[in-house]
């Protein structure tokens, strides 16, 4: 993965480039997290890990704890929105991912003159240019980086959260759909932190107890 987005953006008159990716769209239970990260210039990329940044995906747990400790020495800001499951549920996982985004935005110091956004839209009401890149963050190198920084914080958050809760298993799963999930969802019902919007959530609920303090 190169700079080749990031240089276009700063030849053209761009000062400060941001990348921002979020994760947690998909499970049933926690947050979705938001991660945005500006560059101010090009750097270089053979310095400590940064040659290794790409999809937070396709790294290992421990190569991404690695990685996200260098994200936040090489960029000029690094920002963080979350959104929890109670505004999941209230205005939906679509505009919570929004939300979230202008949240990691909003908590920057000096706000970007261009936005790099992963996926299929531009953030709504956002006053920067800004461009939307279907699977940026496989493309995009300070998409990638932001995709890093928001998985890393989440999967620490769902580590937390499994510490509450630990009949779950959030620290294995993060609160994705797996089997073992549902298995624990049909026998314990949902927790405070399930998205009750989700249908699963809302099967589990229908059919059988929830946990003290659910809902």
């Amino acid at each position: 993965m190169n700079l080749d987005e990031e240089k276009k953006l700063f030849a053209s008159g761009y000062r400060l480039v941001a990348g921002i990716d979020e994760v947690g769209r998909g499970p049933l239970a926690g947050p979705v997290v938001a991660a945005c990260v500006t560059l101010a210039g090009p750097i270089d990329l053979s310095a400590e890990n940064l040659s290794f940044i790409k999809d937070s995906k396709k790294l290992t747990a421990k190569k991404r704890e690695e990685l996200f400790n260098t994200i936040q020495k090489y960029f000029s800001e690094v920002s963080i929105g979350i959104c929890d499951n109670l505004t999941i549920d209230k205005v939906n996982i679509f505009q919570a991912t929004f939300l979230a985004m202008k949240k990691a935005l909003g908590g920057l110091k000096q706000k970007p003159d261009f936005v790099l956004v992963d996926g299929g839209f531009i953030i709504p009401n956002y006053s920067s240019g800004q461009r939307c890149v279907v699977k940026g963050d496989s493309l995009i190198f300070s998409i990638a980086a932001a995709s890093i920084v928001a998985k890393v914080t989440r999967d620490r958050l769902m580590d937390k959260m499994h510490e509450t809760y630990p009949v779950y298993g959030f620290d294995q799963h993060k609160g994705y759909g797996t089997k073992t999930h549902l298995e624990c969802l049909k026998k314990y019902g949902p927790c405070p932190i399930h998205r009750r919007s989700f249908g699963p959530v809302a099967e589990a609920r229908k059919n059988g107890s929830c946990l003290i303090g659910s809902w």
